[in-house]
């Protein structure tokens, strides 16, 4: 049991555990003692010092979020030496901030505007002092934009690089006032081994660090009257997008944003859910495919682990970081792209529509998804399979442009033709989602029966542990699976990038002897992607899991291969999961496919 520690905060006693910091303390009370560099998913800094608080008997003002509280401490966050101070450094960051707020894509959003308001300061006194540094914007990559003259040197994004995803594209250069957050000799973030996944946007407290804006382009589709414009909307867009919109987090919000979808102009509303059910067919199938071979027909070259491929920002760490282990990752595209494949082959021939006449949109909670739409192999429809990506912030913005009142909105469905899915598909947009969704799908397809678990809830893989195992005996096979009979399927399930490396190390030490892996490159899986809402921090992430899962119990068909539209598809166009026509749309490398 911790050591519990008495301090005076403002004149108000508190009590708490050894090791809580004066900042977190203060929380305890109410009181609001404001921050830059701190985040509650990073490790204390201490960088920009807006924190600091008043100690008695101290000569120095500490900041709060790096200092423990200790036995007796009298704290003042408020006291006049501490607003001046505060008032101070907030100025002095603004002396070298590009502060053209009115045209910034975080203005309304930017925690540096914020405190300069909270703080008034109206009349700067160092805005002189400092020659305003002439910096490039880095606007090469297709998902991040990186300007340096709004960089307030916090530091958060080279931590959550570092921490939370163990790629550390971003990085402290130079000293002194020539200081700055800076990539490998300074090359584009395009060029560097940078995995797109925004986990640095969504932490940056300013506009230095934004996702590659393509809200414009969207409107100049869906004004063009010689465009059928389509649009898809990822599974966790749904439980986040009231965020921005003036509702609390963890709120399920699909019906009303469908509704705000077609007041915007698309001319088809869809649902990646249908394709994030197509993907456990095609995903489940090959991975049954793959141990056929491996313990029926003993092919050596087999590679299992298999790991899942539905998460951009995972591809691209594992190609620049586990090269040798390509071979084990699915290759199904994920949902976003084998939806974009479709809308321009099966939806086309459905609608009667000239494929080069469709706009495919998506809406995602990830940054990499612009990348991933923009990579080489993404055409196989015979065009860009996937146009424009929109974060979940972006169609905020484009929601607020209308004028629409979205909390008043009534609810309405997808439209039909790639507009049905399933609980399963709900579940990708949380970590360990796509691994219960592909076990209630394999071990049905195996045995003929639901999988043993209370409601299909695969409670093991559920969680926000950074990695987590499950186990599932197969007993009772079907004729056709008898090679299954009595075998233990095992799984392991990892979020954010610093665990992936964690499973991957093992992986490459031999000591991990699972068969089937889930990696989401970002933390709480897709629902805590780059493309989120801002702030984000574990509570929100939590709360938009829970509505995941409320939704997912909610629906009638909860199974993907129970999905009508799915069945029709395989009828009419597909034929068979992870047949010829399949690997032509809906996977990469085709023309290696034949050696699993």
């Amino acid at each position: 049991m911790a050591k519990k520690i008495n301090l005076i905060i403002d004149g108000i006693p508190v009590t708490v555990d050894e090791g809580t910091t004066i900042l977190q303390a203060a929380k305890q009370l109410n009181i609001h003692i404001p921050t830059l560099c701190y985040h509650d998913d990073l490790c204390v800094a201490g960088n920009c010092r807006v924190c600091v608080v008043e100690m008695k008997g101290a000569r120095t003002l500490p900041a709060s979020c790096a200092m423990p509280v200790a036995e007796g401490m009298e704290i003042m966050t408020n006291t006049i030496k501490v607003r001046t101070a505060r008032k101070h450094i907030i100025d002095l960051l603004l002396s070298e901030h590009n502060a053209q707020c009115t045209t910034c894509y975080k203005n309304g959003n930017c925690e540096l505007q914020n405190l300069a308001a909270e703080y008034k300061i109206s009349e700067p006194m160092f805005i002189d002092l400092v020659p305003f540094k002439n910096y490039q914007i880095d606007a090469y990559s297709p998902s991040i934009i990186k300007d340096d003259s709004k960089c307030i040197r916090c530091q958060r994004c080279v931590r959550t690089c570092e921490e939370l995803q163990h790629v550390s594209a971003l990085g402290v250069a130079y000293k002194g006032d020539k200081m700055k957050i800076s990539t490998f000799f300074e090359n584009p973030m395009f060029e560097v081994v940078c995995t797109n996944c925004g986990q640095c946007v969504n932490r940056c407290p300013t506009g230095a660090l934004v996702e590659r804006n393509y809200v414009e382009e969207v409107w100049d589709a869906i004004y063009d009257k010689g465009k059928h414009v389509v649009v898809q909307t990822a599974p966790a867009v749904r439980v986040a997008l009231g965020e921005d919109l003036g509702m609390e987090p963890g709120e399920i919000v699909t019906g009303k944003m469908v509704t705000a979808l077609r007041r915007l102009g698309f001319d088809s509303v869809l649902d990646t859910d249908f394709s994030a059910d197509l993907t456990i067919m095609e995903e489940g199938f090959e991975l049954l495919g793959r141990l056929k071979k491996a313990l029926v027909d003993k092919d050596p070259s087999v590679h299992l682990p298999m790991t899942t491929s539905c998460s951009p920002g995972w591809i691209k760490f594992i190609e620049h970081t586990y090269p040798e282990y390509l071979d084990n990752v699915s290759t199904c595209k994920s949902p976003q792209q084998m939806f974009g494949a479709l809308a321009k082959t099966y939806y086309a021939q459905k609608k009667n529509l000239d494929p080069a006449n469709i706009i495919s949109v998506s809406v995602m909670p990830c940054t990499a998804k612009k990348f991933e739409a923009n990579r080489p192999e993404m055409r196989s429809s015979g065009y860009k399979d996937v146009d424009y990506v929109l974060t979940t912030r972006e169609l905020a913005v484009m929601i607020k442009q209308a004028g629409i009142d979205f909390g008043e909105l009534p609810e309405t469905h997808y439209d039909s033709i790639m507009g049905e899915s399933t609980g399963a598909a709900v579940i990708f947009g949380a970590t360990g989602g796509v691994m219960e969704a592909a076990l209630r799908t394999a071990y049905e397809v195996v045995t003929g029966r639901e999988v043993p678990f209370d409601g299909l809830n695969i409670t093991p893989v559920r969680g926000m542990e950074g990695v987590r195992e499950a186990s599932i005996k197969i007993e009772k096979t079907k004729p056709e699976w008898k090679f299954l009979d009595g075998a233990v399927l095992k799984t392991v399930v990892a979020h954010g990038l610093t665990n992936a490396k964690k499973v991957m190390d093992a992986v490459r030490a031999g000591k991990g002897d699972w068969h089937f892996i889930e990696i989401m490159a970002c933390p709480g899986g897709c629902l805590g992607g780059g493309g989120q809402p801002i702030p984000t921090n574990a509570e929100i992430r939590q709360k938009r899991a829970d509505a995941i899962y409320r939704e997912d119990a909610g629906m009638k068909i909860r199974k993907s291969h129970e999905n009508p539209e799915i069945v029709a598809i395989y009828k009419e166009f597909l034929h068979e999961p992870n047949g010829h026509k399949s690997h032509e749309l809906l996977h990469t490398h085709y023309r290696e496919r034949e050696r699993y």
